[in-house]
């Protein structure tokens, strides 16, 4: 059972006989209580940092009326959930269906009786109380929900990158790398999440590769090198035709990962903005990653060298329009760097 608290409830009415009657009946109650004479002001007011928990609103007022004050409240992310009781004179039935067709919760009419007015609000504020906690509870679910699923994906990308003699921080960190890249290029903010947690799928096909190519240490021969191209599509076919979002994102970014601006990648040779943007800014983030770290066949890349490589393949390999962006993003991703550095053997 949910404890009544003190509630901030905003009076709006141009009558402030009609204020200091409610206000008087709420403050009786124990509430806090805040008063607006226009409805442009209740709007601000409803719209700031500490916004009400409740709101009185009349229907008769000069310049904007109740009802055009409740339309814009409904219509507002940051306000469309505040509870709204119309408190009018207006009693005709028709008043009632338009103040309930405009989202409000209850309807009250002049003159006011206190014990209604008390019962009316503590209840509504009781079940806006209630409501709000079972979201609270619904939204901590679903991040655990989220997180769980991130981690298994992590771990998959792993098990991807350890069968190719990559470490895991190889997937954290291009993952962060494509993330900034994401956000310096304005991305949706929802999209510049899902890239980063689809990321580290973007090598999972090379579950499907043999180890004597995945591993071998010299070049690939012509033969050797056609399979090693599959894994785009075998990643693409493990991860499967699915509807959820971050799944069709990492399907899309395992299999276009390869593919070049100008049309020289694998596996279909797509070329340009044919490409995906999220595959795109992935192949900029692994191949700078790969590049910048040590393996037990190569040394690690300078910065200074890895940036010229993608400076000289701009236009070629990647796309021309990000790599200036992903220079710039050079600060975070020295920091990005520092935290998942390598394990030292």
């Amino acid at each position: 059972m949910l404890e009544q608290q003190q509630a901030t409830i905003l009076i709006v009415d141009d009558a402030p006989s009609n204020i200091e009657l409610l206000s008087n009946i709420l403050r009786n109650d124990g509430h806090r209580v805040i008063a607006a004479a226009k409805g442009e002001i209740a709007l601000r007011i409803a719209k700031g940092v500490n916004k009400p928990d409740l709101i009185l609103l009349d229907v008769l007022m000069p310049d904007m009326d109740g009802h055009e004050v409740c339309r814009r409240l409904k219509a507002n992310p940051h306000t469309m959930n505040i509870p709204i009781i119309f408190a009018t004179s207006r009693n005709e039935e028709e008043d009632e269906q338009v103040g309930f067709a405009l989202g409000a919760v209850d309807y009250m009419t002049k003159p006011f009786r206190p014990a209604v007015v008390s019962a009316r609000v503590n209840t509504h504020l009781h079940l806006h109380y209630q409501t709000r906690h079972l979201q609270s509870l619904v939204d901590a679910k679903t991040t655990e929900v989220k997180n769980t699923q991130f981690k298994i994906i992590q771990k998959l990308g792993r098990a991807a990158e350890f069968k190719d003699n990559e470490t895991g921080e190889h997937v954290i960190r291009m993952s962060w790398f494509a993330r900034l890249l994401a956000e310096k290029n304005n991305m949706d903010p929802h999209f510049c999440e899902l890239l980063f947690q689809a990321a580290p799928m973007h090598d999972i096909g090379k579950i499907g590769i043999p180890d004597k190519i995945l591993q071998k240490p010299g070049k690939l021969d012509a033969d050797e090198w056609e399979i090693m191209k599959k894994h785009a599509v075998f990643g693409a076919d493990i991860i499967g035709d699915s509807k959820t979002p971050l799944l069709k994102l990492a399907r899309e970014i395992a299999l276009n990962h390869h593919e070049k601006w100008d049309g020289s990648g694998y596996p279909s040779g797509k070329a340009g903005e044919e490409i995906p943007v999220s595959a795109r800014i992935i192949a900029i983030a692994d191949v700078f990653d790969a590049l910048t770290s040590e393996r037990p066949y190569k040394r690690a890349w300078s910065e200074e060298s890895a940036i010229e490589l993608l400076q000289n393949e701009a236009g070629k390999h990647f796309d021309p329009n990000l790599v200036p962006k992903f220079i710039e993003c050079l600060p975070e991703i020295r920091q990005i760097q520092k935290k998942h550095a390598e394990p030292k053997s």
